[in-house]
C-alpha cells in the first residue's frame, strides 16, 4: 500500500488541515464567512464525534466478550492479573512523574491559561446516546463473558463469536474511514478557540510530560520484554497509526478499533490475548493520563497556592488516583474528570483551600491538562501494548494454550 493511502498519511493530513483551517477562522477578517464555516465543522465534529461514542461500547462487547469465552476457565485469572498489572502501571508512572516534577516545576515559568473563545452553534442538533456507558459495557461483557463459560453454554458462546464478526464489520467499513474527517475537525477547532494558539505557554511543562510518556512507555516494554522473553520492538513498530490516531482522538476508546488493527500485526502477541487485553486495557490503563496530570498537579499548586504537595499527600493521592484510573472512562478528559473528586479532598484540603481556591485550581488543571490530552492518550494506547505483551509472557509461562 502507498504511503499516501496509509491510515498514518491520512491521519497526519486531517491534523495539518483541520489546524490551519481552525487558526484561519480563528483570524479571520469575515467573521460572518468563517463563523458559518465553523457551525457546519462544528456540527460535523459533533455527529462524527457522537458515532464513535457510540459505537465504542458494542466494541467493548464484541471484542471483549468472546475473548473471555475463548480463554475458557482461565478468564478470570487472566483478567486479575489485568487489573493488577494496569493498577501498577498507573501507581508507578504517576511516582515517577510526582519525583520529576518536584525536581523540574521549580524551574519552569508557567502562568495560567487565557480564557477560550467559545465555539459557535452547531446548524443543528442530533443526539445519538450511547446504548450505555463504556464502563457498563466493560462490566457487562466481564459479566457475560464469564458466565457463559461457567454455564458452558454454546449457543451464547457462538452468538458471542458472530456479534463480534458484525461489529468488526462496522469498525472496519465505518469507523476506521471516518477517523481522519474527525480528527482533523477535532483540530479545527481547537485552532478556532484558541487553545492552538496557547500551546507557546505551556510548552516547556509540555514537551518535560511528552519526554516522561516514553520513558514510561520504554519502562513498561522493556519489562515486559524481559518477562515474555520477546523482542519489544516486535509490537511497538506496528503502533504508529494507533499512536496518531489517539493524538487526534483525545480518546482511548475512540482508538481502540486503530489500536486492535495494530495489535494484530505484532508476531510477539498472541491473537487470542490481543482481542481480550486491548479492549480491556483501553478502559482501565490510563497511564500517561495519570503520569500527566500528577506531573501539572504540582504546578497548578505552584500557581495556586504558592507551594507543593506534601510527600503524605501526594502519596495518599496517588494510590486513591491509581484506583480511580482503573475506572475512568477512555475518552477525553476522562482521567482527570474522574479524578478532580481526589484532587479537591485530598490536595486542595490539604492546603486548606477555600472555594474560589479550588473552582481556580480545578479550572487551571483542566484547562492544562486539554493541551496535551492528545498525548497522553498516546501513551496509554501505546503502553496497552507492553501490557498485552506481558499477557502474553505470562500465559506461555503458566501453560495456559491459546485459544482458538
Amino acid at each position: 500500500m502507498s504511503f499516501f493511502k496509509s491510515l498514518p498519511f491520512k491521519l497526519l493530513l486531517g491534523i495539518i488541515i483541520g489546524g490551519c483551517l481552525g487558526i484561519w477562522a480563528w483570524g479571520a477578517k469575515d467573521s460572518t464567512a468563517s463563523g458559518y464555516i465553523m457551525q457546519v465543522i462544528v456540527c460535523a465534529h459533533r455527529l462524527m464525534g457522537q458515532f464513535v461514542s457510540f459505537c465504542v461500547p458494542l466494541i467493548v462487547l464484541g471484542f471483549i466478550c468472546p475473548s473471555i469465552t475463548k480463554m475458557g476457565q482461565n478468564a478470570g485469572r487472566l483478567l486479575g492479573v489485568g487489573l493488577i498489572i494496569a493498577y501498577l502501571s498507573s501507581v508507578l508512572a504517576a511516582t515517577m512523574s510526582a519525583v520529576a516534577a518536584n525536581a523540574i516545576v521549580p524551574m519552569l515559568n508557567i502562568v495560567q491559561p487565557e480564557a477560550e473563545r467559545e465555539l459557535p452553534e452547531a446548524i443543528f442538533v442530533l443526539n445519538i446516546p450511547q446504548v450505555m456507558s463504556v464502563i457498563t459495557a466493560l462490566v457487562l461483557s466481564i459479566v457475560i463473558g464469564l458466565a457463559a463459560v461457567w454455564t458452558k453454554s454454546k449457543l451464547t458462546i457462538d452468538l458471542l463469536a458472530e456479534f463480534q464478526q458484525i461489529v468488526l464489520d462496522i469498525v472496519n467499513k465505518v469507523v476506521i474511514p471516518i477517523l481522519p474527517f474527525y480528527i482533523g475537525t477535532t483540530f479545527t477547532t481547537l485552532g478556532y478557540n484558541g487553545t492552538l494558539s496557547q500551546f507557546p505557554v505551556f510548552l516547556a511543562a509540555i514537551i518535560v510530560v511528552i519526554i516522561g510518556h516514553f520513558v514510561w512507555m520504554a519502562v513498561l516494554y522493556g519489562i515486559a520484554g524481559a518477562y515474555s522473553g520477546k523482542n519489544p520492538m516486535d509490537v511497538i513498530k506496528y503502533y504508529g497509526p494507533a499512536y496518531i490516531t489517539a493524538v487526534g482522538t483525545m480518546s482511548s476508546a475512540a482508538t481502540l478499533s486503530v489500536a486492535l488493527q495494530c495489535a494484530n500485526k505484532s508476531p510477539a502477541l498472541r491473537k487470542d490475548l490481543v482481542g481480550f487485553g486491548i479492549p480491556l486495557f483501553a478502559n482501565i490503563h490510563l497511564c500517561g493520563s495519570v503520569l500527566t496530570e500528577t506531573f501539572f498537579i504540582f504546578i497548578v499548586s505552584k500557581i495556586v497556592f504558592g507551594a507543593f504537595p506534601s510527600v503524605p499527600t501526594m502519596v495518599l493521592f496517588i494510590i486513591l488516583f491509581g484506583i480511580f484510573a482503573v475506572g475512568a472512562p477512555g475518552v477525553p478528559g476522562g482521567t482527570v474528570m474522574a479524578s478532580l473528586g481526589i484532587v479537591e479532598s485530598i490536595i486542595c484540603a490539604s492546603f486548606g483551600a477555600s472555594p474560589e481556591q479550588i473552582a481556580t485550581f480545578t479550572g487551571t488543571l483542566l484547562a492544562i491538562f486539554a493541551l496535551q490530552d492528545s498525548f497522553g492518550t498516546a501513551c496509554n494506547v501505546t503502553g496497552d501494548g507492553a501490557l498485552t505483551l506481558f499477557l502474553t509472557g505470562y500465559c506461555e509461562k503458566n501453560g495456559i494454550a491459546e485459544a482458538k
